[in-house]
C-alpha cells in the first residue's frame, strides 16, 4: 500500500516562528535533511553539462519564465524560484546536476520534499526525479505529483515509494525500470497547461530515513517457468539491494503453488515453505524453489502454475512467476507434418479470444508485458527509434527472448513474430551495416547488388532474434516533392520490378523454404497500393502535405504503375503485404477516395483472389484509427477488407477486445477470422518459430563486419550518378590537392539519413561508419577541408563541394512541411565560393533531386550521391577512379518545381537531366554515327528474340553511352524524352525498341 503525501500547511505570517520547531519534530533516528536547492543563487540558470535549472516546452511560448525571487515570507532563506507560464502544450523546468561530476545518492532517505506557494487552481503539478544513465538528460524518469488545491505556502513530501515509472516518454527509451537512487541526476517539474499561472517554490531537501523495502527487492530469474511434462521447475529467488549494500533487518519469502490450469496432485506435486535472508544478507544472494511436475501420456495444451510469493522486508516481485508445462503430444507440434495440416489443427482448438489475438500487434514500449500471455498476442514490433538500452545485439535477442518468454505461458504457447523496419540495413541497431536508401539502389541499375544487400540485412536482423521485416517498400514515386520518395526504388514500375530481387535476399527461395534459415527473415511488399501516387496538397495528415494523400488514377494507370510490382513480389513469394495510409480514388469506379486499409476490392479481392497472394496484410502504424466511423466499425471495415493482423502500437487491449466483440455478435464472419489467422501461422510455421522461438545469435559477429561493409560500400560506390563532367575533370588523380568543403562532406548523419537509429534520422555522429571526406583521406588523397569554405581557397588543383539535404522521413519531409528542393543557403554559398575559386565537383546528398540549375553553368561536375549510408569510402572509390561511375538517374530531376510531378513517360518532358541519365568513368565510349545505332538496334532486337537479356542490355548501353557523348551538356525536350523512354523500354526487356528510342534522341542531341 503506497505512503499517503503528508503536507504541512502554514500561514505565511506564522511561518518563520514556527519552522524550527517543525525541523526538531522529525524522528529522532531519522538523518538530518540534505539540502538540493536552496534558490538563494547557488544554482545558476544553465543546462547540460553544466549545473543548472532551466526550462522546456512544446513550442516556444511553453517555456515558464523563472527568476530567483527576494521574499520576506520565503520558507527558507531570503529568496524563491518563482515564475509565471501559460502552456498550450506542455511546459516546466529541470534542474540538472552536472555531467562532469558524480550522480547523486540519495539511497539513504524516505522522500524529496520542497515548499510550493498555491493558488488554488485545482492544477495538477508533476515532480519528476532522475535515475541512473550518463547525464539529467540521459537518464529514467520517474513521476509524482500533487494537486494546488490549496493557498499560500505548503510542504509538498514525496515519499520515493510513490514514483512510478514514465511510460509515456523516456529520453533514452528506459535504462533497466528499477528506481536506484545511488545514480540520481536531478528533478524536473511540468507546470499545469491550458490557463495562464504563476508559482513559487522553495527549499528542496530529502528527509527521512530510508525504508528498505525502498532499497531491497526480490525478484525472480524470469516471470515464466517453462518445464517439459514430467520434470522439475527451478526458481531462482535473488535478493538485490540498492548499491549492493548487505540488509539491515531480516527478509522473508513464503511461497506456495496455488491456482492456474494445473491440478495439483495431478499435474504436479504441490510446494509451500519460506525462505529467509537473515540481517547481513549481501545483495546478490539467492535461493531456488522447486517444483516437480508429473508425467502422463495423453497430448495436452499448456498448463499453468502460479508461485504465490509473500515478501516481508523488501519489495516483492511485480509479478507471480508462473510456471508451465509445455504444451506436448498434439498434432500441430509435430514438425513432420505439413504445414497445412498443423495450421488447420492448430485453429480447429482456439478460442475466438485466441484468435483475436494472433491478428492483434502491439509496439514494445507501449507495452505491459504480462499483457502477452493475458491477450495472447501474435505480434510485437519496434518502430523507428524503439530500441533497448544499450542498443547492442545481445540486447536485442535478451529481449525478444524475454518476450517470447511469455508467449510460452499461453495454452497452446503459439511463438510471437517480431518486426522492425530494418528499410536499410538494421538500421535500428547501432554499429549495424547501413545501406544506401532504396532510390540509391534504384541508381545501380544492379538486381543482384540489390539481392546481396537484402541478404546482408536479413543476416543482421536475424541475427538479432527477429524473424520479420517491414521492407521492401514497392511503392513507385511519382512527385519527389513526397517525403518518402528516397525509400522508392524510381519513378518507373519496370525498374521497380527489376530490384525486386532484394525480396529474395532477404527471404530466401519463392516458395519460402528457406525461411527457416537463421540468416533469413520474412519480408513485407508496402505499401499497398499507390503511396508514390498522392498528389500535392492531397494530404489531410496534420501538416503533411503530399504523405498520406489520395492517389488518382484511372484503372489502367493502376495496373501499370502501381499494381505491378505487387504483382512481381507475390510471384517472388513475399510473406506479408502492408496497406498504405493513403487513399486511392480510381477514377470511374464511384467510390471516390477511399483509405486502401478500407479498400477490400484491392485487398481481398486484387491481392489474395486475383495475383493469388497467400500470405497474411499488416496494417500500418495505428492505422484502422484514419477509418470513419465508431471505433467498431472501423475494426469491423479494416478486417473485412482483408487485413489479416492490425498494428495498434498502444491500443492493442482495445482493438483485441472490440474485435471479439464483433465477432460475438456476428458483425465480423468466422471464416474472415480463421482465414487470417491460418494466414499468420502459416507464415509462423514457416519461419520455424514453432520449434526455434528464441534468437539464434550465432551470425551476431557477422553484424556490421568487413564482409558486410563490403557489400554496403559496392552499393555506395554503383550508386552514385554523374550527372556533369566537363573536360573529364572526375576521376582525380589522388595526386590532386583538393579543397573540400559542405554541410554533407563530414556527416555521417545526413549521409544516412532518415530511418536511421531513430524514425527521422539526425545529423551529426550518429552510427559508426565512413563519412565521405574520411574515404576520401583513407583513399590517400591530399585533402583540406572547410565545412563553411571560410578557408583561404588558394592553391589548390580542384574543390568538392558535398551539399544536400538533412534527414527526414515519411510525412514530416514533405516539401511544404518545412522541406523544400533547394539547397541551403549555407550549401549555396560553399558552391559560389568553391566554384568561383577553382575548378570543382559537387556532390548532392539527398533523398531527391535538388534544384541546382541555377548553378549548373559553374559546376565543372555534378554527382547525385543519394544516401550512400555508413560507407563514404564508396563514394571515395569512384571519385578516385577505383571504381567507375555507372549509376543511373532513377528518378527524373526537374528543372524547377513548377514541373512537378514529372515523369518518364509524360507527354511533355523538358528536365535538367532526363531518367535514365549517367555518365561513365572507366568506361571507354564505342565509336560510330547513325550506322552505328542502325546496327545495334537489329542485334538488340535480335537478343529480345533469343531472350539473351545480358547481350540485350550490353547492346542498349552501348547505344546510350554514343547519345551521352554526343549531347555533351546540351540538354533539350527532344533528346530527354526518347532517351528516357528508351531506359524504360530496356528494363522491359524491350531492347530493339529501346535502341531505337536512343537513335532518335541522337538525331535530336
Amino acid at each position: 500500500m503506497p505512503r499517503p503525501r503528508t503536507a504541512l500547511l502554514l500561514p505565511g505570517a506564522l511561518l518563520a516562528a514556527l519552522l524550527p520547531l517543525s525541523a526538531a519534530a522529525q524522528a529522532a533516528d531519522d538523518p538530518p535533511p540534505v539540502p538540493v536547492d536552496r534558490f538563494e543563487g547557488e544554482v545558476p540558470f544553465a543546462s547540460q553539462p553544466a549545473d543548472g535549472i532551466f526550462t522546456w516546452g512544446g513550442d516556444t511560448d511553453d517555456p515558464p519564465a523563472l527568476r530567483l525571487a527576494d521574499r520576506a515570507d520565503a520558507p527558507e532563506g531570503a529568496k524563491v524560484l518563482a515564475g509565471t507560464y501559460d502552456i498550450s502544450g506542455y511546459g516546466g523546468f529541470t534542474h540538472d546536476f552536472a555531467a562532469d561530476r558524480p550522480a547523486h545518492d540519495w539511497s539513504a532517505h524516505q522522500g524529496i520534499r520542497f515548499w510550493w506557494e498555491g493558488h488554488d487552481n485545482g492544477g495538477k503539478v508533476a515532480f519528476e526525479i532522475k535515475d541512473g544513465g550518463t547525464n539529467g538528460e540521459a537518464s529514467e524518469l520517474w513521476t509524482a505529483s500533487f494537486t494546488d488545491d490549496f493557498t499560500g505556502w505548503k510542504q509538498i513530501r514525496l515519499p520515493f515509494g510513490d514514483f512510478t515509472y514514465r511510460t509515456d516518454y523516456q529520453p533514452v527509451g528506459g535504462i533497466d525500470h528499477v528506481l536506484g537512487l545511488t545514480r540520481m541526476w536531478g528533478y524536473a517539474v511540468t507546470l499545469p497547461a491550458g490557463a495562464k499561472g504563476e508559482f513559487a517554490m522553495d527549499d528542496v531537501e530529502l528527509y527521512g530515513k530510508a525504508d528498505q523495502t525502498l532499497r531491497a527487492a526480490v525478484s525472480t530469474d524470469a516471470p515464466v517457468h517453462p518445464v517439459t511434462e514430467g520434470g522439475t521447475a527451478k526458481v531462482r529467488v535473488t535478493l538485490a539491494t540498492t548499491g549492493d549494500r548487505p540488509v539491515d533487518e531480516p527478509v522473508t519469502v513464503s511461497y506456495r503453488t496455488e491456482g492456474g490450469t494445473a491440478t495439483a496432485g495431478q499435474d504436479y506435486t504441490p510446494v509451500s515453505g519460506t525462505l529467509t535472508f537473515p540481517a547481513g544478507t549481501a545483495s546478490g544472494a539467492s535461493a531456488t524453489i522447486q517444483v516437480p511436475t508429473r508425467k502422463d501420456k495423453a497430448g495436452e495444451s499448456a498448463e499453468t502454475i502460479p508461485l504465490k510469493l509473500t515478501v516481508t522486508g523488501a519489495k516483492a516481485p511485480a509479478e507471480t512467476p508462473q510456471i508451465v508445462i509445455d504444451a506436448h503430444g498434439l498434432p500441430y507440434l509435430n514438425p513432420k507434418l505439413p504445414v497445412r495440416k498443423r495450421v488447420a489443427d492448430l485453429l480447429s482448438r482456439m478460442s475466438l479470444e485466441e484468435k483475436a489475438g494472433q491478428m492483434t500487434q502491439a509496439e514494445r514500449d507501449g507495452l505491459v508485458p504480462g499483457d502477452i500471455a493475458s491477450y495472447g498476442l501474435g505480434s510485437l514490433l519496434s518502430g523507428g527509434g524503439s530500441t533497448p538500452t544499450p542498443n547492442t545485439p545481445e540486447a536485442w535477442a535478451r529481449m525478444i527472448d524475454g518476450f517470447q518468454l511469455r508467449a510460452r505461458a499461453t495454452r497452446f504457447q503459439i511463438p510471437l513474430i517480431y518486426g522492425v523496419d530494418a528499410v536499410h540495413g538494421h538500421n535500428n541497431l547501432y554499429g549495424a551495416t547501413v545501406m544506401p536508401h532504396n532510390i540509391g539502389l534504384g541508381a545501380t541499375r544492379d538486381p543482384g547488388l540489390a539481392e546481396r544487400t537484402g541478404a546482408v540485412t536479413a543476416a543482421e536482423v536475424r541475427a538479432t532474434g527477429i524473424p520479420w521485416d517491414f521492407a521492401p517498400c514497392l511503392c513507385v514515386s511519382r512527385d519527389e516533392r513526397w517525403g518518402r520518395s528516397y525509400e522508392s526504388f524510381g519513378e518507373d514500375p519496370a525498374l521497380v520490378e527489376s530490384m525486386e530481387t532484394v525480396i529474395q535476399g532477404l527471404q530466401g527461395r519463392a516458395d519460402g523454404s528457406d525461411l527457416g534459415r537463421d540468416d533469413k527473415v520474412l519480408a513485407t511488399a508496402k505499401h499497398y497500393v499507390g503511396d508514390g501516387g498522392t498528389a500535392y496538397g492531397s494530404s489531410t495528415t496534420g501538416t503533411y502535405t503530399i504523405d498520406q494523400g489520395v492517389t488518382t488514377v484511372t484503372r489502367q494507370q493502376l495496373e501499370d504503375i502501381h499494381l505491378a510490382p505487387f504483382e512481381t513480389a507475390v510471384r517472388r513469394g513475399i510473406g506479408t503485404v502492408m496497406p498504405s495510409f493513403s487513399s486511392l480514388d480510381i477514377t470511374g469506379d464511384g467510390k471516390g477516395p477511399v483509405r486502401m486499409t478500407a479498400r477490400g476490392d484491392m485487398i481481398n479481392g486484387e491481392l489474395k483472389n486475383r495475383m493469388g497472394f497467400d500470405g497474411f496484410v499488416i496494417s500500418d502504424w495505428n492505422a484502422v484509427d484514419q477509418l470513419p466511423g465508431d471505433y467498431a466499425n472501423q475494426v469491423r471495415t479494416a478486417v473485412d477488407a482483408g487485413v489479416d493482423m492490425m498494428m495498434v502500437p498502444s491500443t492493442y487491449r482495445k482493438f483485441s477486445t472490440t474485435l471479439v466483440d464483433e465477432a460475438k455478435a456476428g458483425r465480423v464472419g468466422a471464416a474472415r477470422l480463421d482465414d487470417a489467422v491460418s494466414r499468420i501461422l502459416t507464415e509462423k510455421f514457416r519461419l520455424g518459430l514453432f520449434e526455434h522461438p528464441y534468437a539464434d545469435t550465432g551470425g551476431a559477429a557477422a553484424i556490421g563486419s568487413p564482409a558486410h561493409r563490403a557489400v554496403a560500400r559496392r552499393a555506395a560506390a554503383e550508386s552514385q550518378v554523374l550527372l556533369k563532367n566537363s573536360g573529364g575533370l572526375l576521376p582525380l588523380r589522388k595526386s590532386e590537392k583538393v579543397y573540400v568543403a559542405g554541410s554533407d562532406a563530414d556527416d555521417i548523419g545526413n549521409q544516412t539519413g532518415g530511418w536511421t537509429l531513430t524514425w527521422q534520422g539526425a545529423s551529426g555522429n550518429t552510427v559508426p561508419g565512413t563519412t565521405i571526406l574520411q574515404g576520401m583521406r583513407e583513399a590517400g588523397a591530399n585533402v583540406t577541408y572547410s565545412k563553411d569554405a571560410s578557408a583561404p581557397t588558394g592553391g589548390y588543383d580542384v574543390g568538392v563541394v558535398v551539399v544536400g539535404e538533412t534527414p527526414y522521413a515519411e510525412g514530416v519531409g514533405d516539401v511544404g512541411n518545412g522541406h523544400s528542393l533547394s539547397l541551403s543557403a549555407a550549401d549555396r554559398a560553399a558552391v559560389d565560393k568553391v566554384c568561383g575559386a577553382m575548378k570543382c565537383v559537387v556532390l548532392i546528398v539527398s533523398g531527391r533531386p535538388q534544384l541546382i540549375g541555377d548553378r549548373l553553368g559553374e559546376i565543372d561536375s555534378l554527382v547525385a550521391s543519394w544516401l550512400p549510408g555508413t560507407e563514404g569510402e564508396g563514394v571515395a572509390d569512384v571519385l578516385y577512379g577505383d571504381r567507375p561511375f555507372t549509376g543511373q538517374l532513377p528518378v527524373t530531376w526537374p528543372k524547377s518545381e513548377s514541373q512537378l510531378p514529372i515523369n518518364v513517360g509524360d507527354a511533355s518532358y523538358d528536365p535538367q537531366f532526363p531518367y535514365g541519365w549517367g555518365l561513365t568513368t572507366g568506361t571507354a565510349v564505342p565509336h560510330g554515327g547513325p550506322g552505328a545505332l542502325k546496327s545495334l538496334a537489329a542485334r538488340a532486337a535480335a537478343a529480345e528474340r533469343r531472350g539473351d537479356a545480358r547481350q540485350g542490355r550490353q547492346l542498349v548501353t552501348r547505344a546510350r553511352l554514343l547519345v551521352q557523348q554526343k549531347a555533351g551538356e546540351r540538354m533539350t525536350a527532344a533528346l530527354a524524352k526518347p532517351f528516357a523512354d528508351a531506359d524504360h523500354l530496356l528494363l522491359a526487356g524491350h531492347y530493339g525498341k529501346a535502341v531505337q528510342k536512343l537513335t532518335e534522341a541522337y538525331r535530336a542531341a
